[in-house]
């Protein structure tokens, strides 16, 4: 074992693992936090989802055979469960340093980088797991590896009706027909018929939110001295509120569209690929990275030149998952290099095209949960970090693994309406290539 980790007592398994457990779930997570966890006895999951509700039994004559019912438009799913883990190394100085007697600045600073290098890897795990739940809530599945390195499609089979795309005419951003309140009240209605849920969740992210408070019928809507405050009232929403609304208070407009919870979500996450093929200045458009699974069409992808920390901007047109190859509107000035330099991708985890709304309960029952899968010979639940030291050169590595997958319930309880048309899907009309090797699970 490395000297240099041997008495260190943030470095002992027990009390590793409980200060890794502070970070779990933080409250910027919202969609982690939204629905509660429960564990599976193995790493198959399978559940059933149901369209509709609100049934009512039949009136019979006494001693007539009871009426068979069942859930409507029940399916059955059957899913591998995800799983995903990450781990760093702490060299032998650097442990020394937590090792010094007293009280030296040397051991005081070391501790801190400790701190924030395990916060780090504990928020990047919590991560993936929040990445799945915006994944199924805004885009009905998404894409994962699962054991022999296949990639799988989950389809959480939420229904087409529930998915809705608006025409040009009706973007919120530049529609000349556009009809905000309608768009949404026709939204709440379709999910109040459909399975008699009460939406009480609308989530977007800042740029939708702006599109919501320019609107030309909500603004006028908040002019009204009286809204909010009866006839007569002297709270004018719009002169006295508008500063609250766009920067603050996103609850004056669930107010107004009677939605008790009006979340405006702004995180964002990182995508990290290394680059496995050279990238030449002025002429590629085409390059490959170790891993492209998380990089998306019509994003903004930084290249970096990791020895001189300069980076530049393109936008992704394709991304190629059979090949691992991602092509690029125009080539970038400067060559990088494979296996040294590296590109990254920031994206929301809420798109800045969709507004949902949901009801979280049906008949009382929540819509959704997470499941939570063993793993480990200790069968581990939930997020666990470990360690392993090595002997020459002498270096401790920290891990940290979780595993599990959110499944829904009642797929009819959301509603995910795409407002308008971005930026960079207007400038090129180049779709994702999907692989042909990946086996999809629907409902």
């Amino acid at each position: 074992m490395p000297r240099g980790a041997s008495d260190i007592p943030i470095l002992r398994q027990e009390v590793l693992q409980g200060f890794m457990q502070t970070f779990m779930n933080p409250p910027t997570f919202f969609m982690s936090n939204l629905f509660s966890s429960s564990n599976l006895e193995s790493d198959m999951c399978k559940w059933e989802s149901q369209r509709g509700g609100r049934g009512m039994a039949p009136f019979l004559p006494p001693g007539a055979p009871a009426h068979v019912t069942a859930p409507h438009g029940i399916a059955e799913h059957y899913a591998a469960v995800a799983y995903w883990k990450e781990k760093m190394p702490f060299d032998e100085e650097f442990l020394n340093n937590l090792r010094k007697p007293g009280t030296t600045a040397d051991h005081q600073q070391a501790e801190q980088k400790l701190s924030r290098e395990l916060m780090g890897l504990s928020y990047r795990a919590n991560r993936r797991k929040e990445w799945m739940w915006t994944q199924m809530l805004f885009n009905n599945g998404f894409t994962y590896h699962v054991k022999g390195g296949y990639r799988v499609t989950i389809d959480y089979g939420i229904p087409s009706d529930h998915r809705v795309s608006l025409a040009s005419a009706y973007n919120w951003n530049d529609g000349a027909s556009k009809n905000i309140l309608s768009d949404i009240q026709d939204a709440k209605i379709k999910i109040k018929n459909d399975c008699g849920g009460q939406v009480n969740v609308a989530i977007c992210n800042s740029q939708v939110l702006k599109l919501l408070a320019n609107d030309t019928a909500i603004r006028q809507i908040l002019r009204r001295t009286d809204f909010m405050g009866g006839a007569g009232g002297s709270k004018n929403l719009y002169e006295g509120g508008l500063h609250n609304l766009i920067g603050v208070n996103p609850q004056v407009i669930g107010s107004l569209l009677d939605i008790g919870t009006f979340y405006v979500y702004d995180e964002m996450y990182e995508v990290r690929g290394w680059l496995t093929s050279a990238v030449s200045g002025g002429s590629t458009t085409w390059f490959t990275v170790d891993d492209v699974t998380d990089f998306e069409a019509y994003q903004t992808v930084r290249f970096w030149d990791a020895s001189a920390g300069t980076y530049e901007d393109r936008t992704i047109i394709a991304v190629n998952y059979e090949t691992g190859s991602i092509q690029i509107n125009t080539p970038p000035a400067s060559s990088y290099r494979a296996a040294e330099d590296y590109v990254t991708m920031a994206k929301y985890y809420i798109p800045s095209d969709k507004f949902v709304v949901m009801a979280t309960s049906v008949d009382g029952q929540p819509i959704a949960e997470y499941k939570q899968a063993p793993f480990g010979l200790g069968r581990h639940y939930g997020q666990y970090t470990d360690r392993h030291d090595e002997w020459d050169p002498e270096v401790t590595w920290i891990r940290c693994q979780d595993k599990g997958l959110p499944i829904l319930y009642n797929r009819d309880a959301i509603y995910i309406l795409t407002v308008q048309t971005t930026t960079a899907q207007a400038e090129t009309s180049t779709t994702t290539t999907s692989s042909s090797s990946t086996t999809t699970t629907t409902a």
